[in-house]
């Protein structure tokens, strides 16, 4: 009986100490590592910064063309790119230029970034069943664990500033294009492969020519939804040194400004939106330009 009522004790115990010695570890590690971390992010916060005072200070009249022509290229909608020009006119007109200017910075770093890792971890995964099986539950903990929780030890190592802020955007971001991309070439039919294996295609001409390519609307779709939860973390990332459209967000949470969180928060949307018409036009056209190919 005293065992028993001496173990939830000893338990509690050795977790107090199992906390201690993770804690006192990590202080260690951020200390001997901090700074390198710091200098090794330094390329991409000059290119954040840089990109960021690009848009700033760019005339409005030429953001509008490019996003519109950026919009056109996209959709090849006529209604897409009215509603693009007319969104972010609306945006200038109630002061909140500057603001989305900055998240516009950001989210295309972010989702650069994820591309360019998401993308290769995807290829990776469909090569291997032993490699999918060991990333998924990495995936799924990036995708279920609160941003809070993974922001402490980003803002311990790193500080506060747009690289914490972009690494935990890219966090929460990062799983569905490695999802996707893995998915889009595990699906590529077996029959075209067999054909360029018959064709004498060497392991990469088969990659490039046949699976990526064919894959690309699932790959896509991935991009799609990278962008949507980017600015879904625009607010969280706000709150660790991240200028933009959260910034007010905040500001408005913290004071009860209905009237300035409400019309950041549309602004928030209406790019959103914006991203996620003109993703999905491409999208689309891709896949009759597949179904297209596949027909002839």
């Amino acid at each position: 009986m005293d065992f028993i009522g001496e173990f939830p004790q000893m338990g509690r115990q050795d977790l107090r100490d199992f906390k201690k010695a993770i804690d006192f570890g990590f202080r260690e590690f951020s200390r001997a590592y901090g700074e390198s971390l710091e200098n090794f992010f330094d390329p991409l916060l000059m290119f954040m910064v840089w990109l960021e005072k690009l848009l700033i200070n760019s005339p409005w009249p030429i953001i509008l063309i490019v996003v519109g022509a950026l919009a056109w290229v996209g959709s090849r909608s006529r209604m897409v790119v009215a509603g693009t020009v007319l969104s972010f006119a609306v945006i200038g007109y109630f002061g909140m230029w500057e603001d989305t200017m900055a998240t516009l910075a950001i989210i295309s770093v972010a989702t650069l970034t994820c591309i360019s890792i998401g993308i290769p971890v995807g290829i990776w995964m469909s090569r291997s069943d032993r490699v999918q099986a060991a990333i998924t539950p990495v995936l799924d903990v990036m995708q279920t664990i609160p941003s809070f929780v993974y922001l402490i030890p980003v803002v311990m190592l790193l500080g506060i500033g747009k690289v914490p802020g972009l690494l935990a955007v890219c966090i929460y971001a990062l799983p569905p294009i490695v999802r996707l991309t893995n998915l889009g070439i595990r699906l590529v039919d077996k029959e075209v492969l067999e054909a360029a294996d018959a064709f004498g295609a060497s392991t990469r001409q088969r990659l490039f020519g046949v699976q990526i390519p064919l894959a690309l609307p699932n790959i896509f779709a991935g991009v799609n939804q990278t962008i949507m939860m980017a600015l879904a973390m625009v607010v969280i990332a706000s709150m660790i040194g991240v200028k933009g459209l959260g910034v007010p967000v905040l500001r408005a949470i913290s004071n009860q400004y209905l009237a300035l969180g409400l019309m950041n928060g549309l602004a928030i949307v209406a790019l959103a939106i914006i991203f996620d018409r003109v993703s999905q036009k491409y999208g689309q056209r891709l896949q009759r330009h597949r179904q297209g190919d596949l027909h002839d």
